[in-house]
Order: structure tokens, then sequence, then C-alpha cells
């Protein structure tokens, strides 16, 4: 069976770290070779433990909560410093080049869908820097002897995920607004509708995003996603809910399809897909792009932007023989699944 070019299970990949305190897995531009502007990981963080102190050289970070309670600390350049708790439906921007740590302060495991606005990205983590410095070099960063340090291990190998020693530390402020955080789950749906909704974390209204976003889908086994592409943004997704068929044309004419709970996938600029339930659940799709603030053109649209004698010409057929195109001078993104059953039967 050939190996699908658009998609891999994240949750089935390898983790790179694990242990009683936690995992990561990811899947980079090595993992899927058609990767491009984006990248994934799956945190879990056990109760008490801390997912260390890093910075990443080479990409802006865009993180979506699944479960549990955190704590986000953030140093930005010129000093700047924030601490924000997050929880499941909430979501947290981080800079390139922003050292910041993420903490599980709540009473089970806490789950995130980290990405990346590269391929492949670089990370640092604050314990590694320490460990490619010397006694000499600390001790005069900090004031103090080089004896000070040598009691304290250090090497160039990162912890990933650490232990903390007693209860968080909880600043009285981390509960409220900060320009690194924002409520998802918790905003009215820009697009909603009985067969679905979406709701959507772009600069429009998270001013912090600078090249990325990211929507929340949802689609009840009568909606569907339009057939549609985007000209300037690349698409990558996470199912979190549900079995779906996604569509992806390549230009060679094939056709990549079918996604379960835990794949992910992408979707390279101006590619056409679409998205169907081919089960009786909704559907969760937490969809990511290289872009802050994506735009598509959809199937319904192109219709009503050509001409019937056009239409009739590329399909090779007379204008009679085809349907009737409804006007659309907007395309809906998400439209009803009249034919659920033939899908279903198919499946």
């Amino acid at each position: 069976m050939p190996i699908p070019k658009h998609v891999r299970s994240l949750d089935n990949q390898k983790p790179f770290y694990e242990s009683e305190l936690g995992s990561l897995r990811s899947i980079t531009v090595t993992d899927l070779p058609i990767l491009k502007n984006l990248s994934i990981k799956h945190l879990k963080l056990a109760p008490g433990t801390i997912r260390e102190p890093h910075w990443h050289a080479n990409a802006n970070e865009l993180t979506y909560c699944l479960q549990g309670e955190l704590l986000v600390s953030v140093l930005d350049s010129g000093s700047e410093f924030a601490s924000f708790t997050i929880s499941a439906g909430e979501m947290f921007t981080i800079e390139s080049g922003s050292l910041h740590h993420i903490e599980n302060i709540g009473t089970t495991d806490a789950e995130c869908i980290v990405t990346f606005r590269h391929e492949q990205a670089e990370d640092f983590s604050l314990q590694v820097s320490f460990g490619a410095m010397t006694d000499a070099v600390l001790g005069n960063t900090y004031g103090q002897p080089a004896e000070a340090w040598r009691a304290i291990k250090r090497d160039t190998n990162p912890r990933y995920i650490v232990k903390r020693e007693g209860p968080a530390e909880i600043p009285s402020t981390a509960g409220l607004p900060n320009p690194h955080k924002y409520n998802l789950e918790g905003m009215a749906a820009p697009v909603s509708g009985a067969v679905g909704s979406a709701k959507t974390a772009r600069s429009q209204f998270w001013p912090a995003l600078h090249n990325m976003s990211m929507y929340s889908l949802l689609a009840e086994e009568e909606g569907m996603r339009e057939p549609h592409w985007h000209p300037e943004t690349a698409e990558m997704g996470y199912v979190h809910r549900g079995r779906a068929r996604m569509s992806i044309m390549d230009p060679d004419g094939s056709v990549d399809t079918s996604l379960k709970p835990g794949d992910m996938y992408f979707i390279p600029r101006a590619y056409p897909h679409q998205i169907e339930v081919i089960g009786d659940e909704q559907i969760h799709f937490l969809i990511f792009f290289d872009n802050p603030m994506p735009q598509d053109v959809g199937y319904r649209a192109s219709a009503t932007a050509m001409s019937r004698k056009v239409m009739a010409a590329t399909f090779g057929v007379s204008t009679g023989d085809l349907p009737a195109f409804p006007y659309t001078p907007k395309d809906p993104l998400i439209v009803g699944n009249y034919n659920y059953q033939l899908i279903a039967t198919i499946s």
C-alpha cells in the first residue's frame, strides 16, 4: 500500500521523548516531505511537570490546548515578560527567539497541539544554553566566582520535560487577558449554521499573530466543507474527533483521502481540497495556516464567476445539461451534505 503523500498519524508517531513525566511527538519535513512552512507536535504533560524553558530559533509557535490547566511564561526581546494561564479550548502564540515554558498546574494530564511556522523548527533549551558556557563565563555573567557553578551539573542534552518540586507558583495576574493568549472556543463563531461552524484565530481578531492563524472546524454528518483552495496559504490540520474524507488533488491528478482521529495532514498553497464526514460522529478539525489572514476560492463562487457557456464548454456539455448553479457572491465555507447516504455507502 503506497504511503500517503499528505497524511500521517501524529498520535501514532513514535515519541522523540517519553517518560512518566509526559511525551513529545512531532511530524516535520523529515517525516512528511511535502511539508513547507509548517510542522506540528503533540505535547503531553503529567501533573506537576514542566516543558522546560526553551526558545525556537527559526519559527513562531501557535499552540492549542486540548485538555488540562497550564501556566505559560514568556520572556520576549526587550525584557518584556508575561505569565498567564491556559485551559482547554484556549490558545497561545510565541515569537521566534522568545524564551518560554509550559507548566501543568492541574491535577490531570494536560495535552496540547503545538505548531510552528517552519517545516523543521529548531529549539534551544535554557539548560542546554547554560551547559555550553564555562563556570567562569557564568560566574562573570552573574557577578559570582566560578566556584559557585561547579556544583551544578550541566551538559548540552535537552531534558524536554522536567518535574516541579512542590506546588506551582501562579502569579495573581496570571488569569488576566494577555496579548499572547486567545480564547478560541469562547468566541462567537463567525461562521455558524445547523450543519457546522468555524471559529477563527486570525490577526483580524488576535493582533499578536504575524504569520500564522488557525480555524476550529466543526461539522455534523449533514455538513461538508465545500471544495476550495487557498491561493496564498498552505494548510496543516489535526483531526481531534471523528472520521472524515478529505479529497486533496495534486497537480498530477492524484487524490489523497481518508482521515481518522489523531491524523494530521498538509495541503500546499492552491491545491484544491474538501472535507466530508464519513461516520455518524461530529468531526472536529484544528486547521493551521501559514498566513495571518487566510483567504480561499470556493467551487460555489467559481461557478457564479464564470458564465454558463464557459462552464458548458469546460465540461464538454450543452448549457441545458448543466445543473442549476446557485448565485454565490461569497462562499459559505460549510454546506449541507445532501448526499450523505451515498457518501456513507461509498465509504
